[in-house]
C-alpha cells in the first residue's frame, strides 16, 4: 500500500463499495493500523476540494476525489489497488485537502 493508491473500500450500510485513494504518508503506514482516505465519487460538483479523475488515471469513468469527506479506516478492510495516481495528481490531491481544512489561508 501506498499514498496516491486508489484501492476499494467497503463503507458502512447504505453506502457501497466505492474507490478512496490513500492519503497517509508511506512513511506512517508501517506503524499505523489505520490510514487516511478520500472517497471517489462519480458526482461531480466542480469544487476546489474535489479533483476530477478519469482513465488517464486508471479510472474506468470520470470521476472525482471529494476531500471533504476524507476518513481514518482500518488498513486491514481495503481491498484491491484500482489504480495509481501520479505525482502530479496527488500535488492536485493535497492543494484540495489544504483547502478542504482551511489550511490554505493560513
Amino acid at each position: 500500500m501506498a499514498r496516491g493508491d486508489v484501492r476499494l473500500y467497503q463503507f458502512a450500510p447504505p453506502d457501497k463499495t466505492r474507490p478512496v485513494v490513500v492519503l497517509t504518508r508511506d512513511s506512517a503506514l508501517a506503524y499505523l493500523s489505520t490510514v487516511t482516505v478520500a472517497p471517489v465519487t462519480s458526482t461531480m460538483r466542480g469544487i476546489p476540494s474535489e479533483v476530477a479523475l478519469d482513465e488517464k488515471d486508471g479510472m474506468k469513468s470520470p470521476c472525482a476525489v471529494n476531500l471533504h469527506n476524507a476518513v481514518t479506516v482500518s488498513q486491514g478492510r481495503l481491498g484491491r489497488r484500482v489504480a495509481r495516481l501520479s505525482d502530479d495528481r496527488l500535488r492536485e490531491v493535497c492543494a484540495a485537502l489544504r483547502f478542504s481544512l482551511g489550511c490554505d489561508m493560513v
